[in-house]
């Protein structure tokens, strides 16, 4: 039998490198807090030099207040700080550094020399740390401020050191962090170098676009809108920055920079909130640039939750959302560039006229079920306001809510074929039934609990969003035939579209709702990536297409170059920041859009030493997928849900999107019968009839 193991103490060397691990991950996380030393000291310069990714080697110099001989003695000692004195500070932090770690970290797991001279005059002073262990204080030749040099990183943890990614990957992460820091702080001159050559470098005049053209370029710079904004009220004091054209987007959110009172986080919260602001302009799984400045009082904020300082944590975190979503929302609409928040199927007075047109032209994708007889005076209508706030009168769709949206509740098949017929034939009701939504004379919404349930006997009028019992038929008014019979699928017998955005389906078990966009994106990416098996056939382009990259872009095209000609882009440089691209892979010609090109080197980018050419057009054959395929709020004909049914049977995994999202959403029996209680006490465990 084993002895019972005894409680000790670790012995410093050990404890200093568990605690290194918490901060120093990698190569940007040592560029992070060495970035952020210089601007609490006040530097109006700051340059970072790194080599080999930075695990050969990493410089942060600049011209801030800079140490004395002592000061320099006890900053890599642990838990020292100049920024804060005691436990009440954490309440309000206002600078960016304040643990007092991150000298004595580095140097727990690199070769760290410091040369430092005080801005205020005085003699230079140099400080070597090895592993942990500090010389002695040495006189130094430097100017005034501070050069803090990291060589070896992790020499002395050869684990960590081995789970490091590619030297272009690690290089990424620390052109992300540098970058945030330059936007940040504008009226700081800020330049990030790799082996020697400048990858970019702002002015430090203290204007953001100016900072957003040296490191985004010239293209992203002209398509920024300025948010600028103070509430008047709740937790959030400013909301201020850029954010960019909805048409000016990436393929992921490291453009989409958020900072709380000049810090940067990765708070979901934020990103989110900027998102929501574009409501649907934005392409599927697109996102925007965004340069975007939080301000809150310091005591309504917590920056103390994790040792890497990148998260946050709000007292009030759904109001500071809606302040951001409301700036940016407003921001970008005195610009013209999205649509006000009028329900979907209603324009805003400002925004169009009200033309009528015939209600019954529904379909989008198939074929359009025309009611030409119907005449204005036969047509049911809903009163709108037109440019000059006038009303205007135009023919309200069969079973349409009251944003003017069909489909608000799960429609049956005769409504759809037979619903020219159901109006017309439908009596006047005498009062309005209780429905989940409906609308008082000013046209506004409320939820049906605000509506007097009064009588109906009918049970069958389509504009109260009601429909009584009636005979299941297709979309096309003929009586429903047996479920269709799938290899992969279940069987299944369509009843009609929800919100004209799902397909929804009886089974022998119960209910299924298809999402018809993740559907056809399947069907469309299963479809590219059989054309793109093999070699990768290319098409030249007409005339070659110049792009602008971002900084970013621009160090990962000089490493990927070759990775995107075996995928089917062929280009070349033309300065440092513009490619041009000759050739796209013959799958992609059809979108007519070199910037994919752009997309795969942040592919390559985001994977990890293993990633593969493969896995990259994997990526981009995914998101391509998306762009032809069926959208929401489109309502389908019979023939086209039969085949969009039928198609994606024929995947190799029809359950799932391209990006992972479900396709199929199943409620068994049971569930559905426990939703209603059918079990409640009386009925012995039977099932209610």
């Amino acid at each position: 039998m084993s002895e019972t193991p005894t409680i000790h103490e670790l012995d410093d060397a050990t404890v200093r490198r568990i605690a290194a691990g918490e901060v120093v991950e990698r190569p940007a996380s040592v560029v992070k807090e060495l970035l952020e030393n210089s601007l609490d000291a006040d530097a109006s310069r700051v340059t970072v030099a790194v080599e080999g990714g930075g695990v050969e080697g990493v410089r942060v110099r600049d011209d801030g207040v800079g140490m004395t001989a002592a000061d320099l003695e006890r900053a890599v000692e642990e838990h020292t700080t100049s920024k804060i004195s005691g436990g009440d500070d954490l309440e309000a932090v206002g600078t960016l550094g304040f643990r007092g770690e991150a000298l004595h970290t580095i140097g727990a797991v690199s070769r760290l020399t410091i040369r430092s001279r005080p801005r205020s005059g005085g003699r230079g002073h140099e400080l070597v740390v090895e592993g942990g262990d500090a010389g002695e204080v040495q006189p130094s030749g430097c100017p005034p401020g501070t050069v803090v040099e990291v060589a070896d990183l992790f020499y002395n943890t050869p684990a960590r050191r081995k789970f490091l990614k590619t030297e272009a990957t690690e290089f990424d992460h620390v052109n992300r962090v540098v970058t945030q820091y330059a936007l940040a702080n504008p009226d700081v001159a800020t330049t990030l170098e790799h082996d020697g050559r400048e990858v970019f470098s702002t002015a430090g005049s203290g204007d953001l676009e100016s900072a957003i053209l040296a490191v985004y370029g010239r293209d992203v710079a002209s398509a920024m809108v300025d948010v600028e904004t103070e509430p008047e009220d709740g937790p959030v004091t400013a909301v201020s920055g850029l954010v960019s054209h909805p048409e000016t987007t990436r393929a992921g959110r490291e453009y989409l920079s958020t900072f709380v009172n000049g810090r940067y986080v990765t708070a979901g919260t934020l990103r989110e909130a900027v998102l929501d602001a574009y409501g649907g302009q934005l392409a599927p799984d697109r996102y925007p640039f965004a340069v975007l400045f939080v301000e809150v009082p310091p005591d309504a904020v917590d920056v103390n939750v994790h040792p890497r300082k990148m998260e946050v944590r709000f007292d009030a975190e759904v109001a500071v959302a809606d302040a951001v979503t409301t700036a940016v929302r407003e921001a970008l609409l005195d610009e013209g560039l999205v649509r006000s928040s009028a329900p979907r199927g209603r324009s805003a007075p400002e925004q169009t006229e009200i033309s009528p047109e015939s209600p019954a032209r529904e379909v989008a994708g198939g074929d359009a079920v025309e009611t030409d007889d119907w005449t204005e005076g036969d047509a049911p209508a809903a009163e709108a306001s037109t440019r000059d706030g006038s009303s205007a009168t135009a023919p309200k769709a069969p079973d349409a809510d009251a944003d003017g949206r069909t489909g608000e509740t799960t429609r049956t098949l005769d409504e759809v074929a037979g619903s020219t017929e159901t109006s017309a034939s439908a009596p006047e009701p005498t009062e309005s039934r209780a429905s989940p939504s409906t609308t008082d004379e000013s046209g506004a919404s409320r939820d049906g609990d605000d509506v007097a349930t009064e009588n109906d006997t009918t049970g069958d009028d389509p504009s109260a969003g009601v429909v009584g019992p009636t005979d299941q038929r297709t979309l096309d008014g003929e009586t429903a035939t047996p479920e269709g019979a799938y290899d992969r699928l279940p069987a299944m017998r369509v009843l009609g579209q929800f919100d004209e955005t799902y397909v929804v389906a009886e089974t022998p078990d119960g209910l299924v709702l298809l999402d018809q966009h993740a559907a056809d994106e399947r069907i469309n990416y299963e479809r590219l990536r059989g054309e793109m098996s093999g070699e990768t056939p290319t098409q030249a382009l007409a005339e070659p297409v110049e792009l602008e990259l971002t900084a970013r872009e621009g160090e990962l095209f000089a490493t990927y170059r070759d990775a995107l000609a075996e995928l089917g882009f062929h280009a070349d440089r033309v300065d440092d920041r513009t490619v041009e691209v000759r050739t796209v892979p013959t799958v992609f010609d059809s979108a007519l859009d070199p910037s994919l090109l752009r997309d795969a080197l942040t592919g390559f980018a985001d994977g990890s030493a293993s990633e593969t050419v493969d896995a990259v057009a994997d990526a981009l054959l995914a998101d391509l997928a998306c762009y032809p395929s069926i959208t929401g709020n489109t309502s389908l004909t019979e023939g086209s849900v039969v085949d969009l049914l039928d198609a994606l049977d024929d995947c190799e995994n029809p359950f799932a999107c391209p990006h992972g999202r479900p396709v199929v959403v199943a409620f068994d029996r049971g569930e559905i019968e426990d939703r209603f209680e059918r079990d409640y006490p009386g009925h012995g465990g039977r099932r209610a009839e």
